[in-house]
């Protein structure tokens, strides 16, 4: 058997189980292909068709399905069998503490698609429900002259990004602080990152195996999806200073978001997802918020 061979049967039997998709592939294809290299300890950007004549061992055969059985069987996502996930090319470790990283607004760091809302006064950053750190992490890697601060209610969470922070030799322009919302993070902030929980309740109910692997935390949203959304753009204004901006992602709730927050002037950036994912809120904006809609204290 070749790693061509290899690669086939896996995804024929991926295929066969009927597995989600959504943490760092989309198809049952390039899932066997990060099993499969991972599992063999080749580079996960190898070229597939270039090696596709190399041999496999009978004992890498059986690890490398193996894995993909342990996947099909456990229905959780790969990331948390390799305890690695990648995002923007950039390594990042995971485990099941934390939800597999995969925001939109990485795409917006690297890209600088925030860069027109920043001026060389940008100094303190703030990536809020920072999960495993990889925003964090990248917004440092993307903005050398920064000081960043990765905020999580999950002390767990913050024990994922305190790996990824030493693993990138980040920690000292990393801080890592225990936070419900902005209670323990008064900054002010000149940005402020948030990939809150926003998913709403109708939507966790149907959520699949894989995404229900995740912490529960993380995830859910209340009813609407807006619980913590209410309570973040009620505290933002007085952490963030007069120039400073809230890039904040809300997935597939845009619906849900503009009924909760009508009249509210945002800037919807473009990703590979579409414009409607990821928004970008000014002081002024937030400022301008009607009291009516933001909860009380």
């Amino acid at each position: 058997m070749n790693l061509s061979d290899l690669l086939d049967v896996s995804c024929q039997r991926l295929q066969a189980a009927q597995l989600a998709y959504g943490h760092g592939t989309t198809n049952a294809r390039d899932e066997a292909v990060w099993l499969v290299l991972w599992q063999l300890g080749l580079p996960l950007d190898s070229d597939v068709d270039a090696l596709a004549q190399r041999p496999v061992t009978a004992d890498e055969q059986s690890s490398a399905l193996a894995l993909v059985q342990r996947r099909i069987d456990s229905r959780e996502p790969a990331a948390y069998l390799t305890q690695e996930a990648w995002l923007q090319g950039v390594s990042f470790h995971v485990d099941r503490r934390t939800i597999v990283p995969r925001s939109f607004i990485a795409e917006l760091l690297a890209e600088g698609s925030i860069d027109p809302w920043l001026d060389e006064g940008t100094r303190d950053v703030l990536d809020l429900c920072t999960g495993n750190g990889s925003l964090a992490v990248l917004a440092a890697l993307a903005y050398p002259d920064v000081r960043v601060t990765g905020a999580d209610l999950s002390a767990d969470a913050l024990a994922v990004a305190r790996i990824n922070v030493h693993r990138h030799g980040l920690a000292d322009r990393i801080a890592l602080v225990e936070s419900d919302g902005l209670a323990a993070c008064p900054g002010p902030w000149d940005l402020i990152l948030c990939n809150p929980p926003y998913v709403n309740a109708q939507s966790m109910a149907l959520l699949p195996a894989e995404y229900r692997a995740e912490p529960v935390m993380a995830l859910a949203g209340g009813t609407d999806g807006m619980d913590f959304v209410r309570a973040l753009l009620r505290d933002a204004p007085s952490c963030l200073t007069p120039h400073g901006v809230l890039v904040l992602e809300i997935g597939n709730e845009r619906e849900h978001f503009e009924a909760a927050f009508p009249g509210l002037q945002a800037v919807w950036l473009a990703t590979s997802a579409g414009d409607d994912q990821v928004l970008l809120l000014t002081h002024e904006s937030l400022l301008a918020l009607p009291l009516s809609q933001a909860p009380s204290p």
